[in-house]
């Protein structure tokens, strides 16, 4: 059985850790904080420690640093 099986298709609730999360409340899935997108629990890679928010992939994520003010400025 598969460590994500058998809890619905409802949002689980999640704590971000370095390198890990871990699971709070069963659900198969979390919902990126940029897209809305549903990213399925053995799909997530990508989250903020410091916001405690998952992202669905690498560009999501970098938009977050820069709405938060965490990348420097960047001049083209």
């Amino acid at each position: 059985m598969n460590l994500f099986e058998g809890h619905g298709n409802r949002e689980a609730k999640i704590r971000y850790l370095d390198g890990d999360f871990q699971i709070v409340s069963p659900g198969s899935y979390v919902v990126c904080a940029i897209t809305g997108k549903h990213i399925p629990l053995d799909e997530l890679r990508y989250w903020s420690v410091a916001r405690q928010e998952p992202y669905a992939d690498v560009i999501s994520a970098i938009e977050a640093d820069k709405r938060a003010g965490v990348l420097p400025n960047q001049r083209r």
